[in-house]
């Protein structure tokens, strides 16, 4: 495969704290020697293990942008032994833009890997996290949302895979991460995603989920931050110890398609139970009301297996084929 078009303002190996950026050229009708400029931070202190923190893979989940912004100006070479690679937005036309895919081309970065340096804009993203970034590091952390078409509980997951010491590694620092639930996922489509093209690599790789609505609380920020910092202590860059919460991390399971809901109907719905609420297999989780007529009764939804409803649609509008609600396992109390 050819080399990237991607260039990185910042020198990889060099001790201390660079700002910079990751510059992708991108002739447009504004600027024909134009670029997309991703910023970036590197904060190194001699030999040791590498992490990369990513968010903004999806343009509008704002606890992961936030979080390692913060992060990327408090952080010093002196707080911690090996490399930090942060890497705010990873999408950035899709972050300036405040949506979940590119302006430029519709690109779903989390879709997009392994990428194509001769392919679209948000292919030659991937590609360079793929084969430049991905590569240097043997812990990856990538920080999501609900965006504004979700709300979900917050909890940080790890995935099933093949190797067993890989996914017990994942699931430690996914608990140990501190959100109040720890998910363990199975994707109902791996095939283009960040953390498949991760985990193919054989690297200690841990998402999350820590909100919704496309915006952010304090609360959900003040998770992303102990969350990041533990992240690396279990890494071992940060040297000190793991800061957990009050209350212990609730385990949950998404292992298969009957976890998701998904709408046969256009409408408007309106949810029976709260977000985080414990269901029955057979309850009713929402009716939709058609937007047609008047005088319909709803079209009426329920739980295909017990559960938690981990995560539901935000907007009360409903097309066909929209997930309306997940519901997770749980595996501990």
């Amino acid at each position: 495969m050819q080399p990237t078009s991607m260039s990185a303002s910042v020198d990889f190996d060099l001790d201390g704290v660079q700002h910079g950026f990751l510059k992708l050229p991108y002739s447009h009708d504004g600027s024909a020697w134009g670029a997309v400029m991703i910023p970036i931070t590197v904060v190194k202190n001699g030999d040791g293990p590498t992490a990369l923190l990513t968010g903004g893979n999806h343009g509008d989940e704002y606890e992961g942008i936030t979080s390692l912004l913060k992060l990327s100006h408090q952080l010093r070479s002196e707080m911690i032994t090996g490399r930090v690679m942060i890497v705010p937005m990873m999408n950035h036309p899709a972050v300036e833009n405040g949506s979940r895919t590119s302006p430029i081309d519709r690109g779903n970065l989390n879709r997009a890997f392994p990428g194509d340096p001769t392919g679209s804009v948000t292919e030659k993203i991937a590609d360079y996290f793929n084969r430049y970034l991905v590569p240097r590091c043997q812990y990856a952390l990538d920080i999501h949302s609900g965006g504004k078409t979700l709300d979900i509980i917050p909890f940080a997951a790890a995935h099933r895979l093949g190797d067993p010491e890989q996914e017990a590694a994942c699931w430690q620092a996914a608990r140990l991460f501190g959100a109040p639930y720890t998910m363990r996922m199975v994707e109902m489509d791996p095939a283009g995603l960040y953390d498949t093209a991760v985990e193919s690599q054989g690297k200690v790789f841990v998402t999350t989920e820590l909100g919704g609505g496309g915006s952010s609380t304090p609360a959900s920020i003040a998770c992303a931050d102990r969350g990041i910092r533990n992240f690396l202590r279990v890494a071992g860059i940060l040297r000190d110890e793991v800061e957990l919460p009050a209350q212990p991390t609730r385990e949950l399971d998404m292992a298969d398609a009957s976890c998701y809901l998904q709408s046969e109907h256009h409408g408007i719905a309106a949810f029976e139970v709260p977000l985080g609420a414990a269901v029955r297999e057979g309850d009713v989780i929402a009716g939709i009301y058609s937007m047609e007529r008047t005088g319909e009764p709803p079209h009426i939804y329920r739980a295909q297996r017990d559960g938690m409803l981990a995560a539901r649609r935000h907007p009360a509008l409903v097309n066909m084929g929209d997930t309306i609600a997940v519901i997770a396992r749980v595996l501990s109390e």
